[in-house]
């Protein structure tokens, strides 16, 4: 096996040359570092991790603590995170906190006990004890997708990226109040999480656009899960007066929607028309196809550990919140026709 010895020999360089190259520790000459970099490739040489760790007092790890890991939003965020660590050369510790906030503090304990540079975290509707833990050791930290304020006294300074929630929102309510509904339900997320809180605004502020007013009544919580959804679209479906339209607040209780219009022998837009927040991969596979807003997942995630990054750089820098755009896609849940382009046919 390949020692770094082997390498500053087959370099031509110091031992000393070789370990700044591996570790960023001192500025080496372009061809000093590609003839280093060289000898590495021809010998197969491979560093010993931990020792570099010993030496920077980096491990080069990231800690992902992201809840519901299945759920195929949090799947692409993870893809975004993987993809733009791998790219500067970093590794990921997973754990997934479950929504629970005494949970998601011990996963904090555990990847800082491992000793990871820092952490990305979408955190919890009650996250005071996490932040408790993350200021008092000082740990970098990005939240993403829900953001949060750590108290102004705890000196803890963090970053946040997210996707934008009100303005989405309000397109989706608007563009049902201008197919002529009046009677549009929601079926919103976590209490606690500013991503529900902001849907929830969007969906008054899209009313009060279309001059609708607001009925409490129609404003359900799902607690961003298909298994909750599904009861909470029960009891809209149960008003004396039901919604003629509905918007679900995630693509996990648009399932748990969906399940429920089926049970009751309800049909997608013609007993009741459909918008949700949150694409994902099948929705256009759906008959029929689901209108929706579209989240920049992976950028997302790699915009965090962007994020992180410039932390560990920067550590005593203003805290950062990056807001991502999201899109709208317009298909037929809603009740509109399907104007997408039809295959060809041949005769044979």
């Amino acid at each position: 096996m390949a020692t770094m010895v082997d390498v500053a020999r087959r370099a031509g360089v110091s031992i000393a040359t070789v370990s700044h190259v591996l570790n960023d520790t001192r500025p080496v000459s372009p061809g000093t570092r590609q003839a280093v970099l060289d000898a590495i490739d021809e010998l197969g040489y491979t560093p010993n991790t931990l020792a570099r760790s010993l030496v920077t007092a980096r491990t080069r790890s990231i800690g992902l603590a992201v809840s519901a890991i299945s759920n195929p939003y949090f799947t692409e965020i993870l893809q975004g995170v993987e993809a733009r660590a791998l790219e500067d050369g970093y590794s990921l510790l997973i754990a997934d906190p479950h929504d629970d906030p005494e949970h998601e503090r011990k996963i904090a304990q555990l990847l800082h006990e491992r000793r990871v540079d820092g952490m990305i975290i979408a955190p919890s509707a009650a996250p005071d004890a996490l932040l408790s833990y993350l200021g008092k050791h000082s740990v970098p930290t990005v939240f993403l997708d829900r953001l949060v304020r750590a108290p102004a006294d705890s000196g803890f300074r963090h970053d946040q990226v997210g996707a934008e929630n009100t303005a989405p929102m309000t397109t989706l309510v608007t563009h049902l109040a201008e197919r002529g509904h009046r009677r549009i339900g929601l079926v919103a997320g976590l209490p606690g999480l500013s991503t529900t809180a902001e849907r929830i605004t969007g969906y008054r502020h899209g009313l009060a656009h279309a001059g609708l007013p607001y009925d409490e009544r129609l404003v359900v919580h799902g607690e961003s899960r298909a298994e909750t959804a599904e009861p909470a679209t029960h009891r809209l479906l149960s008003l004396a007066a039901r919604p003629t339209a509905l918007v679900t607040a995630n693509n996990a209780m648009t399932i748990g929607a969906l399940r429920a219009l089926r049970t009751r022998g309800l049909t997608v837009p013609d007993d009741l028309a459909l918008c949700c927040f949150d694409d994902f991969s099948w929705a256009d596979l759906f008959t029929p196809r689901l209108t929706a807003i579209a989240q920049p997942s992976r950028e997302i995630g790699a915009r965090a550990v962007g994020l992180l990054l410039e932390r560990l750089a920067e550590p005593g820098r203003e805290s950062r919140t990056v807001r991502l755009p999201a899109a709208f896609v317009h298909r037929t849940s809603c009740g509109c026709p399907d104007s997408s382009p039809r295959p060809e046919r041949h005769e044979g």
